[in-house]
């Protein structure tokens, strides 16, 4: 499939919002696109590391498409110890993408010819720990859960994050595809929250609640294929999950983007936190700051 056809298909680099109001249900929907070609285009990932920045990247805009106000950032870190990744990290802030994942290419390399191609998250992160921190903005509050990186994939980690640090429980499947060079990441996020969406305090939830129970079963059934079927729409693959229930409400997002915030102007704040003494000893013998870019992989040179 062409780019241009990729940007043109229908819930494509957008999030679906979507409530069960019966069954005290709601949840998102994401497909990314051509938003991923332009994280990873950046950097020369292997296939497998292709593969994790799209999961990560799905995972970041479900849930912090959860926040509700302008300016608030979600953040999703692997602190990781013995594995081929050593640091993944991404962050959704106002419909602003952003990620990277460094890893050592050798050792993936003798991985991924032992496994056909696809190490395992065990493989790919030793032992690690997932730590997910939203930030928002209205209150200035810093909520931050650390879970370990168990498991068959990041999403069951981020699944296991809501039902130990927020009690709600929580069901996400994602799925990747590679398109004729174009790389489509998408998931579903479902939860389920008795005590409404907002103002008061989940004290009820039970992941042997009955509704809950009914909604995690249909949402449970969706298939790979049609996560990223570009031909089915986010909000027709709803009506295919939950076209049984009393009634279904969707909304639709402004389009998701590449948000790298690097600039010299911000490199020039972060910098000035710095005594003089520490900037001597940074810059070059031309007089000149480097400070290179690891989201967007650009270097940019400061002179201050």
């Amino acid at each position: 499939m062409e780019q241009d056809l990729i940007e043109g298909v229908v819930g494509m680099d957008r999030v679906l919002h979507f409530t069960i109001p019966s069954r005290d249900a709601r949840g998102r929907v994401v497909r990314l696109g051509p938003v991923l070609d332009l994280v990873q285009s950046a950097h020369d990932y292997p296939a497998p590391i292709r593969k994790l920045v799209a999961e990560a990247l799905v995972l970041a805009a479900l849930m912090g498409s959860l926040l509700k106000d302008q300016d608030s950032q979600l953040t999703m870190q692997a602190q990781t110890e013995n594995g081929i990744v050593d640091m993944l990290v991404c962050d959704y802030r106002n419909g602003e993408l952003r990620g990277y994942v460094r890893h050592d290419d050798e050792r993936l390399a003798a991985c991924s010819k032992a496994h056909d191609g696809n190490p395992t998250l065990a493989e790919l992160f030793g032992k690690g720990y997932l730590a997910i921190t939203f930030d928002l903005a209205v209150t200035g509050q810093r909520y931050q859960g650390i879970v370990p990186l168990e498991g068959e994939s990041l999403a069951e980690a981020c699944q296991s994050y809501f039902i130990q640090s927020e009690q709600v429980p929580t069901l996400i499947r994602l799925a990747t595809e590679d398109c004729d060079g174009h790389c489509i990441g998408a998931g579903l996020l479902i939860q389920h929250l008795p005590d409404g969406e907002e103002g008061r305090e989940r004290l009820h939830a039970q992941m042997d609640h009955p509704h809950w129970e009914h909604v995690s079963i249909l949402a449970g059934t969706v298939r790979d294929e049609e996560l990223t079927d570009c031909d089915l729409s986010p909000s027709d693959l709803i009506w295919r999950l939950f076209h049984e229930e009393e009634e279904v409400r969707v909304a639709e997002d402004a389009p998701l983007t590449r948000g790298c915030r690097c600039s010299v102007e911000h490199y020039r704040t972060i910098l000035g936190r710095f005594s003089e003494e520490d900037r001597a000893g940074m810059r070059d013998e031309m007089g000149v700051i480097a400070v290179d870019c690891a989201f967007c992989s650009k270097i940019f040179p400061i002179e201050m």
